[in-house]
């Protein structure tokens, strides 16, 4: 990823944020576009960065402005590609002011890897306390549940431990109702029997995967990003005070 002079990046991080946690796996992180470990580097229109209203946290804590590949140097170990961040924060920024996203999702991870304690819900929690000093975190959005399918245990455990992964990162970053969008999976009767408030579901099935079967389209992430927005506007979007 870019980075900007010194003098931009204080600019970056003085301006106050909606900032939004984007967390989960390989379809959070993004593979649109990804073949053979290559990624074709096309960007749709609605993916474009906007470096005055969009931007980034990356691995080192910096903001800086928000483009495609969003998880780079995040989900370092894979090739990353379109994800639906972006699409997402272009279609809530109108509404709500400068967006500020925390990429933090890792492919191929269960989600017992992301219980409090573990590495990445660890990292996850330091990365959105630190993004918290520039402006109010309004929602996590979370795609994860494709690695919880390997057994019928894990799936059937997959309800108790997504609540308790709310639960907590509720309780660390100080906000109780901190409203968590999910993207229905391949464990999605646990997902929808979550009862907890300010949790709400997009169920995209039949969007479009590639070849692998497994990952989305670039076409289908910019729609994912639409229907994110569209969720977390209709269900929180009146209900919190935009941040510009």
């Amino acid at each position: 990823m870019e980075t900007g002079n010194s003098a931009q990046d204080q600019e970056h991080s003085q301006t106050k944020k909606n900032i939004f946690i984007l967390s989960g796996q390989s379809n959070m992180a993004g593979r649109g576009g990804v073949r053979n470990h290559h990624w074709d580097a096309a960007v749709p229109p609605e993916c474009l960065p906007d470096p005055s209203s969009v931007l980034r946290l990356d691995a080192h804590l910096h903001w800086q402005p928000a483009r495609e590949p969003l998880h780079a140097d995040i989900d370092a170990k894979k090739t990353c590609g379109v994800g639906p961040g972006m699409s997402f924060a272009n279609a809530v920024k109108e509404r709500l002011g400068v967006v500020g996203l925390v990429p933090c999702a890792v492919g191929g991870t269960a989600i017992k890897e992301w219980a409090r304690g573990e590495h990445l819900y660890q990292s996850m929690v330091r990365r959105a306390k630190a993004a918290a000093g520039h402006g109010e975190i309004k929602a996590v959005l979370w795609y994860q549940g494709e690695s919880d399918t390997s057994s019928q245990h894990d799936a059937e455990a997959y309800k108790v431990n997504m609540e308790r992964l709310i639960h907590n990162v509720r309780l660390d970053l100080h906000s109780p109702s901190l409203p968590i969008i999910q993207y229905l999976e391949t464990v999605r009767e646990a997902q929808k029997s979550i009862d907890l408030p300010n949790v709400v579901w997009v169920d995209a099935k039949g969007l479009e995967l590639g070849p692998d079967n497994l990952h989305l389209t670039t076409g289908a992430q910019v729609q994912l990003g639409h229907m994110l927005a569209d969720a977390y506007l209709k269900h929180f979007g009146s209900t919190q005070q935009p941040i510009s």
